[in-house]
């Protein structure tokens, strides 16, 4: 459980990086330059400051994941059939990413309740994307060189591999599981040739 919601922080990363740069409010000044002061300059950048703490749990959250996925995996096996699941991270991206760029985080809760209702949306998808097992659908991991496939092997059917390397059906593979049906998968070295 734990892992899924930090792969969901993940998978805003890219959300938090464009309000970020979207809502930072620097003072520039080129003549007679004072600091406005470090309150006046924390109150006035409270969005980007929070979404600055999420970019780096992201960064914190994805080397903690390639450590998980580092390790021994399985013996060799055979993918026997397979679905590309690349298309899943647009999805991902234009149904939840895009439409919450456009939420005027206003946080004057008398007159506005844009903040409330932004957070509030991060959370409801956050339940529904850990409950349903989707944590494997991360536009910030496809950015990286991740790729997702759905695929059958002699002994596992159904099951969503999460590889940096690009799959194609006949491939051997070694896999460690990640959570439920979802793996990491590479390469196998050996095209299923284990000494027998």
């Amino acid at each position: 459980m734990k892992l899924k919601i930090q792969l969901y922080i993940l998978s805003l990363w890219l959300l938090f990086a464009l309000l970020f740069i979207n809502k930072v409010q620097v003072p520039i000044c080129l003549q007679n330059c004072e600091f406005i002061g470090l309150k006046e300059l924390i109150e006035t950048n409270v969005i980007p400051i929070i979404c600055l703490v999420f970019i780096i749990l992201g960064f914190i959250f994805f080397f903690k994941f390639r450590y998980i996925i580092k390790g021994s995996k399985s013996l060799p096996v055979k993918i026997q059939k397979m679905d590309n699941l690349n298309w899943e991270h647009l999805t991902f991206l234009v149904t939840y990413v895009i439409p919450l760029l456009s939420f005027d985080l206003d946080f004057d809760l008398a007159k506005n309740r844009n903040g409330l209702m932004f957070f509030l949306v991060l959370l409801v998808i956050g339940l529904i994307y850990v409950k349903t097992n989707m944590f494997y659908n991360n536009p910030t991991l496809a950015i990286l060189g991740y790729h997702i496939y759905k695929v059958d092997t002699e002994n596992k059917k159904h099951i969503v591999l999460i590889s940096k390397d690009t799959l194609v059906e006949e491939n051997w593979i070694e896999y460690k599981h990640i959570s439920d049906n979802i793996y990491f998968a590479i390469k196998a070295q050996s095209n299923g040739d284990t000494g027998t």
